[in-house]
């Protein structure tokens, strides 16, 4: 694709938000080769669904305590400068990581050790990404392609990540996943360096840090539809996403594959993650995000329940690619819809609230599935969270029309829509 192609798309009109998709592109294939690495080394040493949960549960947790406050830290101080510190502190604990299995002395306490640290760098990390993100594009109206391009370089990390990762995992080991992703997060400290960014201005902000959290949790639990979300994401998050510490055991124990059976599934869900990316992308306004929101859990839904039922490879991955699909088009339609009606003060505070209720509850999930799998088994759980995903959506969907006539002002106000144009 050549220059002049790029620059249709409305998000690569900012020079800024090149770079960044640049430099954040290349470092995300190295960040899910080391999550595959983590969680077939993990299962390796351990052999136990419940420490694939551990694990999972200490990468994460620190979301959910802390993530409000990063929102604080966020609305007060430059987010350019605190991506900085996030990126250098999260090449540092990979390259700590690679270190430990180079030199062949890795336990499970360092892997435990290290998931929490970089849990701490990511209560900090995604609010700050979350929020620099309307700073990147020059034109307002190109925030939510910029947002979902986003998703899009994830998920196409996401595919490309693990099909590279369980290659290198079954032909030289997991230490060079490692290793890669420590070097990789050289090229997105480049590139968010090379920027020019705007001198960052103070916004003061009444009150202590404790009094703010609490205005942030006030703003966005006090209006249903921003509520709404925010619960419906909290759901996926808990259930839906418990298959990601699961697959090892499908594809070792049940599937009888290997590594590189683990690298293809998760390939399948990138792929399925990649596609649900490229049609927000495509999508030039949020009318109609609604609707996606709430039939998205019901894919991921089925998705779950077929994958956890099936015991032939390739219908496997069919059903994973649904996973995947389901996955993005909630996170990234409920993220969009965010940052679109947010007030701009209350930017940082409202996405540490969406970053509490994804990532921060991913590690109760995990704990919750490792547990649940060890006890009924991991199909059984799987099927379980399915079910749980397709109720939120039919609940979800009972409350849009009333969550609809709430927006309409909103929309009004910010030009998305004519005063009587009642789609949404």
């Amino acid at each position: 694709m050549n220059k002049k192609m790029w620059l249709q798309i409305p998000a690569f009109r900012s020079r800024n938000y090149r770079l960044f998709f640049a430099g954040q592109g290349i470092s995300l294939i190295g960040t899910w080769m080391t999550q595959l690495a983590t969680v077939w080394l993990v299962y390796s040493l351990t052999n136990s669904p419940l420490m694939l949960g551990v694990v999972g549960f200490t990468s994460q947790i620190p979301s959910f305590f802390l993530a409000p406050f990063g929102g604080v830290f966020v609305d007060r101080f430059s987010r350019y400068r605190t991506l900085i510190g996030t990126q250098i502190l999260a090449m540092l604990q990979s390259l700590t990581l690679a270190a430990l299995t180079f030199t062949g002395v890795i336990q499970i306490w360092h892997i435990i050790t290290l998931s929490l640290v970089q849990g701490l760098i990511n209560a900090l990390d995604a609010p700050a990404r979350q929020a620099f993100v309307p700073e990147l594009v020059q034109r307002r109206e190109d925030l939510a392609n910029a947002i979902a391009i986003n998703s899009t370089m994830i998920n196409g990390a996401r595919l490309i990540g693990p099909a590279i990762g369980g290659l290198l995992i079954s032909w030289v080991g997991v230490k060079y996943c490692f290793l890669i992703d420590g070097l990789s997060y050289i090229a997105v400290i480049a590139s968010l360096l090379a920027m020019k960014v705007k001198p960052w201005t103070v916004t003061k902000i009444d009150g202590n840090p404790l009094q703010q959290v609490k205005e942030g949790f006030i703003y966005a639990f006090s209006f249903p539809p921003i509520r709404a979300i925010l619960l419906l994401s909290t759901l996926v998050s808990l259930m839906g996403l418990q298959n990601t510490i699961l697959v090892p055991i499908f594809a070792e124990t049940i599937l009888k594959g290997g590594a590189e059976s683990l690298g293809f599934l998760m390939a399948a869900s990138g792929l399925g993650a990649l596609s649900g990316g490229i049609y927000l992308a495509t999508k030039k306004t949020i009318l109609g995000i609604g609707k996606l929101i709430a039939i998205a859990p019901a894919i991921l839904g089925v998705g779950l329940i077929t994958f956890a039922i099936s015991r032939y490879l390739p219908l496997s991955l069919f059903t994973m690619l649904f996973v995947g699909l389901g996955t993005i088009l909630q996170i990234a339609a409920s993220n969009t819809f965010l940052q679109t009606i947010v007030e701009e003060d209350k930017r940082g505070r409202l996405m540490s609230l969406y970053t509490m209720s994804f990532l921060g509850m991913i590690p109760v999930g995990n704990l919750l599935g490792g547990a649940l799998a060890n006890r009924i088994g991991a199909p059984n759980t799987l099927i379980i969270d399915g079910i749980a995903c397709i109720v939120g959506s039919i609940l979800f969907q009972r409350e849009l029309p009333a969550l609809r006539k709430l927006m309409m002002p909103i929309y009004e106000q910010k030009g998305i829509v004519a005063a009587k144009n009642q789609n949404s």
